[in-house]
């Protein structure tokens, strides 16, 4: 028997997410995600089957390496158009009751006040379900769009996130004590002022003399997502990340990159498990395997070769245009291409030589992820394979169709996981937090925001900053 296998599913305000073409399918209505009904009903769906939350995805450009411009990605629906993430939260939020929101915004191009002021009103109104995917920004597009020529360099990005997340922290975590707040109606004093820090922050990339707007809110800091796979990228997890997102094609690949999470974890200070790992996955499931068989071919012929090729060169950095479907994978000059067909291959298990065309139908349906096939108990099995294999903690689906294929996991999948006591549905009570670790609402004293609290040991705050502008200086 596995652990308890944790399941988180990943969306996006757009159209048919890493599935491009499935948008088309009769089943599908990831088309009306510019709806609240759509949230609204997909987030009611994920809390009856016990998901630790709904993970969206976003981006701030168009996918345009593809043949040199944005026209393919405008045409599939790939990612484009694409809508505000943080705008949802408040309407899946007020219809569930237990159900975490990992939301996803870049640290390029907003300044930390207002995002925090943001963040902890949205962990006011979701009750503590708020949860953060710190992303540094990958698409050129995004950075032209906010008058620069191109994003900073991936270290250099990552030195600037860094920085952001220190502001942040000091605004979450040591700008109010958590009993500021009086509201003492006889003494007329809402809050002490005593208890509220100017945080008197000086930066390379950023100067904030003064305190957070907000009240502390549930869990102060909000639960902390990251999905950085390069050695600098994993650095910056371990330090800040609660959750995890990483993607591998095989078991031996994944087993690798969750010991080496777990091992940055501890170099950080912090404990081999104090951050869940999920990995992206898709499940393609029905009562019989025949059925499920079905299902996947059917699904797979409303896939777009297209769409995949916009992603794929938009991740991997190559325009895949230039080559014919049926080109060898040896023959594109790419060290991004050449390693993770390497990967895909492994998965396949086919023996045969790679081709343009096959990059394009491995990214059809669930992006750069594995997509299981079977039935639910099918689908059980090789999902406690997985965990006790490569010691993941869970699985971030994406879809084919929506909400169709989160609705077919919950169908057939959990009960399967269920008889075996590999899953369980019932939520305990408290915030996003401490449901996923059942140590309380607050980030630990071994993180890294612990230092930034009123008296940690890397806080800069000083009440001389609050003196000085009473004294008119």
């Amino acid at each position: 028997m596995s652990r308890p296998i944790r399941f988180n599913a990943f969306d996006m305000n757009c159209v048919a997410h890493q599935s491009p073409g499935l948008w088309r399918h009769p089943e599908d209505r990831s088309w009306d995600y510019n709806t609240l009904d759509y949230w609204v009903e997909l987030a009611k769906l994920l809390e009856t089957g016990g998901f630790d939350g709904l993970f969206i995805a976003d981006v701030l450009g168009t996918y345009d390496v593809y043949a040199g411009t944005d026209e393919a990605a405008i045409r599939q629906g790939a990612q484009t158009p694409v809508n505000d993430p943080l705008l949802l939260v408040s309407a899946m939020a007020y219809a569930t009751e237990h159900l975490g929101f990992g939301i996803t915004t870049g640290t390029g191009f907003e300044h930390p006040v207002p995002f925090a002021r943001r963040m902890s009103t949205l962990d006011h109104l979701t009750k503590g379900r708020i949860g953060w995917n710190v992303v540094t920004g990958y698409l050129p597009s995004a950075a032209r769009n906010m008058g620069e020529t191109d994003q900073l360099a991936h270290d250099a990005r990552y030195d600037h996130a860094d920085e952001y997340l220190e502001v942040l922290y000091k605004l979450w975590e040591g700008s109010w004590e958590r009993d500021a707040v009086r509201r003492d109606r006889e003494a007329g004093v809402f809050a002490d002022p005593a208890k509220v820090h100017h945080i008197g922050h000086r930066g390379e990339h950023f100067s904030v003399p003064g305190i957070h707007v907000s009240e502390p809110s549930p869990q102060g800091s909000p639960v902390i997502y990251q999905a950085g796979a390069s050695p600098r990228g994993l650095a910056f997890a371990a330090g800040n990340a609660e959750a995890i997102f990483v993607a591998a094609p095989t078991k031996p690949l994944l087993r690798e990159t969750v010991s080496k999470v777990r091992a940055a974890l501890v170099d950080a200070g912090r404990r081999p498990h104090d951050a869940r790992i999920y990995t992206l996955l898709t499940i393609i499931t029905d009562a019989t395997e025949e059925a499920a068989q079905a299902k996947a071919a059917e699904y797979r012929s409303y896939a777009s070769a297209e769409g995949s090729m916009v992603f794929m060169s938009g991740w991997m950095g190559i325009d895949l245009s230039s080559y014919d479907l049926d080109e060898p994978i040896g023959n594109v000059e790419s060290n991004a291409i050449q390693s993770a067909v390497a990967s895909f291959q492994q998965a396949s298990d086919t023996g045969k030589e790679w081709t343009v065309g096959d990059i394009a139908a491995w990214g059809g349906i669930g992006g750069m992820g594995p997509v299981l096939v079977g039935s639910g108990e099918s689908i059980a099995d090789q999902l406690q394979s997985w965990v006790s294999e490569t010691d993941v903690d869970g699985f971030n689906l994406a879809y084919a169709v929506s909400p169709g294929t989160f609705s077919d996991v919950i169908t057939h999948v959990i009960p399967a996981l269920e008889r075996r006591g590999a899953y369980e549905r019932e939520y305990i009570p408290g915030t996003l937090r401490h449901k996923l670790f059942g140590e309380g609402d607050r980030l630990p004293d071994r993180h890294r925001a612990a230092g930034y609290r009123v008296g940690g040991v890397n806080s800069t705050i000083d009440d001389s900053v609050r003196d000085g502008i009473g004294a008119g200086r």
